[in-house]
This record gives structure tokens, C-alpha cells and sequence, in this order.
């Protein structure tokens, strides 16, 4: 398949849900070809928690699965507020399903046996289309960035951020649970030819704990060596 050569500088994540090895394993493979981190969910109890864990871009969403039905499954995301876009990639090609899962919350809806490459490209146009809303929101557990507004809140209480300090907050919710160098940093929340410093990052760093991380759990983590990283510790 080709691979698309401008994938921006932001990052995309796909989850695959589907109980078919073999199927999951071309999706995924074809979506990471393309420049995309995948995780493969075999049911419906792992989708839901690997939605909050990884935090997809893109659901590709089989309706059969072994514990689960995928309608209901997508009208549970939607219910509890996630607005990820969803694609079906099912067997099942009669009229009635792919009307009720364009109804129940789904964004597209393709059968098997299917192209890849045309895969491919509608989760890039979903995600496209999901990042050019108007109103879009970033957000990690409570922590929201309303970039229409541009607002953040954690919970109920609303942050007050500079210019460089809701950059760099924004280019961490853009990598939740990924650890980003200093250099990262530097490159994407200065310019590229910025002539700083580690010292700017870990300053910069330490005026945005004072302000997101007021309340526990906190998020903003040093990874000693290596950099920061934006997570729950989990035991």
C-alpha cells in the first residue's frame, strides 16, 4: 500500500476492535504503515478500557465481537461522552445495519471484504474532519483544553495560562502517556531554530505544575534522564 509522506507533526492513534486476529493484525499493521500508533482490542470489555488508556483518534469498530454487539458498544461511547470518531468494519453489508450504524453514532461504516488502502484514507479524512471542527477539545482525565475557547479547566476550576504555557501544555495532551525529550520540546513549543535550552523546558514546566497540578493525582511527571511526560502513575 502506499504510505502517506505528510503526517504532520501531531500524533494519531487508531483502535482496532476486533475479535479476528488475522483481520486485526492487517488493519493495524496498514494504519501503522501510514504513520499511526494502533492498539488491537479482541473485545468489548478491552475497547472500553483501552478508550480511556490510549485515548484513540480513530475507532475501527467490528459489530460482532464475542461479548459484546459494536451498535451498542458505540452508543455506550457516546453516552458516556466520547466523541472519538467511529468506523464500522463489518461483515454486515444489509441496508438496515449500515443505516442504524450511521444513526446510533457511528462516522462511517465499511464492509468486509474490504480495501485497505481505502481504510486508510477514511480514517484520515475522519480524523481531519475531527480536528477541524470548530469547538474541538483536548483532554486527559479531567484536564481540558477547549482550543476554540482557548480555555483549559481541570474538573470545574479554569486555568489561566501564558502564551508559551498553553503551548506547551497542548503539545503534552497532543502525547498523553508518551515521554518527550527536552529537544522534543524545544522544537515544537519554541520555533526550530530557537537557540534555548533544557533550562527553559524544566522552567516552563515547573510554572504549568503550579497551576494544572493543585489537586491530586498529579499529571505532569519527570522521567529522570529522559524528559516529561503528561500521566496517571498507575500501580
Amino acid at each position: 500500500m502506499e504510505v502517506g509522506a505528510d503526517h504532520g507533526d501531531e500524533p494519531r492513534r487508531a483502535l482496532v476492535v476486533d475479535d479476528e486476529e488475522n483481520v486485526a493484525y492487517v488493519v493495524s499493521t496498514a494504519l501503522r504503515l501510514d504513520g499511526w500508533d494502533t492498539v488491537i482490542s479482541g473485545t468489548g470489555r478491552e475497547a472500553m478500557t483501552q478508550v480511556q488508556r490510549f485515548q484513540p483518534d480513530v475507532i475501527v469498530l467490528d459489530v460482532m465481537l464475542p461479548d459484546a454487539n459494536g451498535f451498542d458498544l458505540c452508543q455506550r461511547f457516546r453516552r458516556d461522552g466520547i466523541a472519538t470518531p467511529v468506523i464500522f468494519l463489518t461483515a454486515r453489508d444489509a441496508t438496515d445495519d449500515r443505516v442504524r450504524g450511521l444513526t446510533i453514532g457511528g462516522d462511517d461504516y465499511l464492509v468486509k471484504p474490504f480495501s485497505v488502502e481505502e481504510l486508510v484514507a477514511r480514517c484520515r479524512l475522519l480524523l481531519r474532519r475531527a480536528r477541524d471542527e470548530p469547538g474541538r477539545s483536548l483532554q486527559y482525565e479531567k484536564l481540558v483544553m477547549n482550543e476554540d475557547a482557548h480555555q483549559v479547566r481541570r474538573g470545574e476550576r479554569a486555568i489561566s495560562l501564558s502564551p508559551t504555557e498553553y503551548k506547551l501544555l497542548r503539545y503534552l495532551l497532543l502525547n498523553s502517556e508518551r515521554v518527550l525529550s527536552r529537544r522534543q520540546i524545544l522544537d515544537h513549543v519554541w520555533d526550530y531554530d530557537f537557540g534555548g535550552d533544557a533550562s527553559n523546558v524544566e522552567s516552563y514546566i515547573s510554572f504549568l505544575r503550579r497551576k494544572v497540578d493543585v489537586e491530586h493525582p498529579r499529571l505532569i511527571h519527570t522521567v529522570r534522564g529522559v524528559g516529561y511526560v503528561l500521566r496517571i502513575e498507575r500501580t
